[in-house]
């Protein structure tokens, strides 16, 4: 019958998401690879350090040149000259007895394997310093290739890149990086009872929050929110959004209303868009319970609960983890777990997981965090600003006494 539930557990919600295949990568330059998701191997196509450099002002020398001297003994060693910065300092080949002055980031003449610090010397004229501390070979330099030889994996495909990530492909002269592309996200918001956020709501109408709620996590989690606005409860007007939206989205998410015939509407919009089909209508969770998933081929549809509360942890359990996916990441909520004490006793029903709102309190002596429930009426808003995260329970736990540790996952 419509509108029957087939709850199926967030596990096998997620194992779905196997038919489901990472998105096109494509080529962006180093400035607008901050955070975008590496869609090949790097490798290097040069050394990095492409020369052997000193990472010191100072003189470089003939390590064994060195050896043995002290303050009351030092080195006498005959200055040949100076490698100026940006010049090549292969110029030069030291012979026993020889230093050269050189500044931090200079090549390394022929010969020369040790930098001895300014600090430790004392040039007695032009030609002549003294050597008060004696250096190793290799001390104070980088050698050609000790970052990265040539040939040598650099970064891995999947990864996320980073600021210093970003310096090392510049350091190597990688310019344009091939990422995954960002999946793009159509967002509606179905009710007659919801108005635009910058129109004051009439009698018996509201703002709408989910479309700037998603469309924000969407962001977060590496993606482009397409927000398409509100279609009212109008059958084929809200398939041909949807329709519409598909043709430039990898995924959609279509949030209504909490009632039983609004979920059945959301459904029949979802079953009737040509060659999509329903994999899944209810899972065992709370809240979130009436989530819908569906697929065209390789987009995604999300039927979401209306509610925005609902709508978060719906979005954080099973759209982030798809998304990561599309964009060749781990399936993963990819947020934080820290262990926390629960303040007060908190209830739960055996057969369904539940996913808990909660304020933490630090603790003295680096001790837990408190945990305390954030409870509010079905549609408040006040909880979700307050909530530092969700709080875990099994579907098999008949709830959580006070004192106890449970796990939380952190909001980003």
């Amino acid at each position: 019958m419509k509108g029957f539930f087939k709850l199926i557990s967030s596990s096998e919600f997620t194992g779905l998401f196997e038919q489901f295949l990472p998105i096109a990568t494509e080529k962006v330059t180093l400035a607008d690879g901050h955070q975008r998701v590496l869609g090949t191997d790097i490798l290097a196509g040069d050394n990095l350090p492409p020369f052997s450099r000193s990472t010191m002002d100072g003189y470089a020398v003939r390590a064994k040149d060195t050896f043995g001297c002290s303050e009351s003994e030092p080195a006498l060693l005959n200055v040949i000259g100076e490698i100026a910065m940006g010049s090549s300092g292969r110029q030069y080949t030291l012979r026993p007895g020889q230093a050269l002055r050189i500044w931090t980031g200079g090549e390394l003449p022929q010969k020369g394997d040790g930098v001895v610090m300014v600090e430790y010397t004392h040039q007695l004229d032009e030609q002549t310093v003294e050597i008060f501390r004696p250096v190793a070979p290799g001390q104070n330099t980088i050698r050609a290739g000790e970052d990265y030889q040539e040939g040598a994996a650099v970064l891995q495909q999947g990864r996320k890149l980073r600021p210093a990530d970003l310096g090392v492909l510049a350091g190597l002269g990688i310019t344009s990086i091939p990422v995954y592309r960002q999946p793009r996200v159509a967002i509606i918001s179905t009710g007659d009872e919801l108005v635009q956020p910058n129109r004051q709501p009439g009698p018996g109408q509201i703002r709408d929050i989910n479309s700037t709620t998603l469309a924000a996590l969407v962001t977060e989690a590496g993606g482009i929110p397409l927000p398409l606005g509100i279609i009212g409860d109008d059958l084929n007007t809200m398939k041909e959004a949807c329709i519409k939206a598909l043709e430039e989205a990898d995924v959609l998410l279509l949030s209504g209303g909490s009632s039983v015939g609004r979920r059945d509407f959301t459904l029949q919009v979802l079953e009737q868009i040509p060659q999509t089909r329903v994999l899944a209508h209810g899972v065992s969770i709370r809240p979130g319970k009436p989530t819908i998933l569906a697929s065209l081929g390789n987009q995604a549809l999300f039927g979401l609960p209306g509610h925005v509360a609902s709508a978060m942890v719906v979005f954080y359990l099973f759209v982030r983890p798809l998304l990561h996916k599309f964009q060749g990441r781990p399936c993963t909520m990819g947020l934080q777990a820290i262990r926390a004490i629960t303040g007060q006793q908190i209830p739960s029903t055996i057969g369904r997981e539940e996913y808990v709102r909660v304020q933490l309190t630090p603790q003295p002596e680096d001790a837990p965090p408190l945990a305390t429930p954030i409870y509010g009426k079905s549609g408040l808003l006040k909880p979700l600003v307050q909530a530092d995260g969700l709080l875990t329970i099994g579907r098999d736990v008949e709830g959580l006494d006070k004192g106890v540790e449970a796990t939380i996952l952190l909001f980003p």
